[in-house]
């Protein structure tokens, strides 16, 4: 009997052991999957609080009316996009304490996202966005408050003459430039010279920054042929950006070669189908 207890209490302490080995296992398991979950919870509660500080980045500041200078280049009524909205972070992690639009030190204001096709054509700085077309100078006379100066009536196309005034102080016999044809740069600004309102741009060929001849289309073109660039496909701006200040970019490139054919960087002023601009008689001379 004696030893039908020792066995018993063996047994009995055999399987203490047993049980506190099996906790002991279970224990390590659940420590580790807690301390998995807890890194989770931090990385998420990490991703939280950078979307609620982008999320809580200003958004641009708008301009009233009355003081506003839009761009002309700029679509009516366009606004930028704004980021959506984000959750706010828990109260844990402090930041629903901030004002509402508060940047914190160091924080950058998030960029506003733009359209990609625009922003396309707003790096395009070539000569594809220039409205060029041949033109027919219907009248020419001289600007009443400018000597340097003529108004010109040109047809280049459209319903009614446009008005032009261009420096052809170089130029003794305007009469002679009745009936002509010329280029002309069709999506400039209007803007007033001495009083009279501009509607386009002539361009000339110029020796020492001398006005001597017009630019002269090939022959057989017709008011409103557009000049094209083989090597700078690509529509016109409406209407260039004074503030981007493309036409004055361009200016420098735009050359008459040893040939006397104007060209952009190498390539000619083309009329397709029926062939390049050229000065009369000037060679490696500018564009004005």
């Amino acid at each position: 009997e004696h030893n039908d207890i020792n066995r018993l209490e063996v047994r009995v302490l055999q399987a203490s052991v047993r049980e506190q080995k099996k906790l002991l296992v279970e224990n390590a398991k659940l420590k580790k999957d807690i301390d998995q979950l807890r890194g989770q919870l931090q990385d998420k509660q990490k991703r939280r609080t950078a979307k609620a500080l982008f999320s809580q980045a200003p958004p641009p500041q708008s301009v009233s009316p009355a003081h506003s200078n839009p761009d002309p280049a700029s679509p009516a009524g366009a606004t930028a996009a704004v980021p959506p909205n984000c959750p706010p972070p828990s109260a844990s992690s402090g930041e629903s304490r901030d004002r509402p639009g508060r940047r914190r030190r160091g924080e950058k204001k998030a960029r506003p996202v733009s359209d990609p096709l625009s922003l396309g054509a707003e790096s395009r700085i070539d000569a594809s966005r220039l409205d060029l077309r041949v033109g027919r100078i219907l009248s020419v006379r001289r600007h009443p408050l400018a000597e340097a100066m003529s108004v010109q009536e040109v047809d280049v196309g459209e319903n009614a003459p446009r008005t032009v005034v261009s420096k052809l102080g170089g130029l003794q016999d305007l009469d002679q430039l009745q009936g002509s044809l010329g280029v002309f740069l069709c999506n400039v600004k209007a803007s007033k010279m001495r009083g009279v309102a501009s509607h386009g741009r002539l361009l000339c060929c110029c020796a020492s920054d001398v006005i001597t001849e017009l630019l002269a289309p090939p022959s057989g073109s017709a008011p409103g042929d557009r000049i094209t660039f083989l090597s700078y496909p690509g529509e016109p701006d409406d209407e260039l950006s004074s503030k981007q200040r493309i036409w004055e970019l361009l200016l420098p490139d735009l050359q008459v070669d040893s040939k006397g054919v104007a060209n952009y960087k190498g390539c000619g002023f083309e009329v397709k189908g029926k062939g390049l601009c050229r000065a009369p008689s000037l060679t490696n001379c500018t564009i004005r």
